[in-house]
């Protein structure tokens, strides 16, 4: 059986913890073929984001064109995008392939705090990108954000998650990874009954570096094999784990080091 094509449109990562480099990773850890547009360039490691430049939007959606145009493209993710201009490059790119499930992680800025989607961008992402979404996969910050509800608590996540899917029409996976406490939750609103929670018992680790973009991209990937979005948001919710479990003893740098997409 031939591998489901998944495009990644996002960042390099020059440490490979997060961006188009997670990405590859997990496609090709769950036996997908990752094709990818990069959107910018990012200087980076461990400790932080030292430096970045934007891909032209113009160069965004020529890699973007060249790949739907070759490859039997299955499903679509997106991670880091530089602006609105960037935004509307990519949704002008992807008009003619509606039909093909998109997943949006909407990466507004590092952990470390560099921002990349300033508010015009949020904007455009509201406009252009968000309502051709099959799933939106924010953390909290970026739920608030785009919701415009605060998020303080997994109750406050849900309420911004409907909220998301309501505006939209898309499934929200609200990710609580960074919330505190031991165990890990995660809330899926798909707009068919109620929200469903994934938790797990918090890894010890510090390579946590591109949890997200793992989550994401394995997430697409599962679409990609058609599998509805429950059973993806499941199976990629325990890859992750598992390869959060695999590299907790390794040492990847003096920081927060990748999680192993195993």
């Amino acid at each position: 059986m031939k591998r489901p094509c998944v495009l990644t449109i996002a960042g390099s990562d020059s440490g490979a913890g997060a961006g188009i480099q997670a990405d590859a990773r997990t496609v090709q850890a769950l036996g997908g073929y990752a094709t990818t547009a990069i959107t910018a360039i990012t200087a980076q490691n461990t400790r932080g984001v030292v430096a970045w430049r934007a891909v032209s939007p113009d160069l965004i959606a020529a890699q973007i064109a060249a790949v739907l145009e070759d490859f039997p493209i299955a499903a679509i993710k997106t991670g880091l995008i530089p602006g609105a201009a960037g935004v509307r490059a990519i949704a002008h790119a992807l008009g003619q392939h509606r039909r093909v499930p998109l997943v949006i992680d909407p990466v507004l800025g590092s952990t470390s705090g560099t921002r990349f989607l300033p508010a015009t961008g949020v904007r455009a992402l509201k406009k252009e990108l968000l309502p051709r979404a099959t799933l939106v996969t924010p953390n909290w910050l970026e739920a608030a954000v785009l919701s415009g509800w605060p998020v303080n608590d997994f109750m406050e996540a849900e309420m911004a998650g409907s909220i998301l899917a309501v505006e939209f029409g898309c499934a929200v996976l609200v990710k609580g990874g960074h919330a505190p406490g031991g165990s890990c939750r995660d809330c899926l609103v798909t707009g068919n009954g109620p929200a469903r929670w994934f938790e797990s018992e918090r890894v010890p680790t510090q390579n946590t570096h591109g949890t997200g973009c793992v989550l994401s991209a394995a997430i697409a990937c599962g679409l990609a094999r058609g599998e509805t979005i429950e059973r993806a948001v499941t199976k990629a919710h325990a890859f992750l784990q598992k390869s959060l479990r695999a590299g907790r003893d390794v040492r990847w740098g003096s920081g927060a080091g990748p999680a192993f997409a195993s």
